[in-house]
């Protein structure tokens, strides 16, 4: 056992800083509170990311995780078009390829997309030339449907990331986005219910909040308008992630 941790250890010491990988978590913000990421591993990177946005106004960032169709964005849609709030959609190759109609759609609404690669894979086992090649095809696809040849924002799939993997998206011309807001809503067969997707975000929320959700889960589909109206009610707006490097919250 000590030859083996020894091992491990030596093997560590062997390994470049900017080659650690991590998984973007902490502990969830509360009252109101945005989360204190500087005691994570990943402190250091903090500068070469976006997880929080304007807190004056309090301003809140819906996000989405399209990897692929459920059944739920069209009804994501009519609710951010009825209740007039802005999001950003990550967006996979399997999503581009199979849903071009919704992919149309999200633009035609306003609406940002952002990279999230082509296949969908750990960033961290790729070297930075296949990094780009995963951004750039799932770019290519997007411009290829939408006529839109520029994409601003990228999120690493699976929230799994190095120095070198920020660093080699910001070098193709993205801005590397991650969440202060999240929770566990991406597994299908486990959805329990709009009251419990209320809960869970609500609260977490606090001024600036990059909130992540999936798609492809019914009780964030089913719980959003009420969401959106209780937010509002906190006193909070919701504005679009292009306005923290352009032009101010809306």
């Amino acid at each position: 056992m000590r030859i083996v941790v020894m091992c491990i250890i030596v093997a560590l010491m062997g390994t470049p800083a900017t080659a650690w990988a991590y998984s973007w978590g902490f502990p969830k913000s509360q009252n109101g509170i945005a989360p204190s990421l500087t005691r994570e591993p990943f402190a250091h990177v903090l500068d070469k990311t976006v997880y929080v946005g304007h807190t004056d106004p309090a301003t809140l960032y819906l996000t989405f995780d399209n990897g692929y169709e459920a059944g739920y964005t069209g009804r994501i849609l009519d609710t951010l078009r009825k209740k007039r709030v802005p999001a950003l959609f990550f967006v996979t190759g399997q999503f581009v390829r199979d849903q071009p109609m919704l992919l149309q759609r999200i633009t035609n609404e306003g609406h940002t997309l952002g990279n999230h690669s082509w296949s969908h894979p750990d960033m961290t086992t790729r070297g930075a030339q296949a990094q780009k090649e995963e951004y750039e095809r799932l770019r290519s696809a997007v411009a290829a449907v939408t006529g839109k040849n520029e994409m601003l924002f990228v999120r690493p799939p699976r929230g799994l990331f190095t120095e070198n993997v920020l660093d080699t998206a910001i070098e193709a011309g993205y801005v590397p986005v991650f969440w202060s807001v999240a929770y566990k809503d991406w597994l299908i067969d486990d959805q329990r219910g709009a009251d419990i997707a209320h809960l869970q975000i609500m609260s977490q929320l606090h001024p600036g909040a990059i909130i992540l959700l999936h798609a492809v889960s019914r009780d964030n589909c089913d719980a959003l308008e009420r969401i959106i109206d209780d937010a509002r009610a906190r006193g909070y707006r919701f504005g679009a992630l292009t306005d923290v490097f352009f032009s101010g919250p809306s």
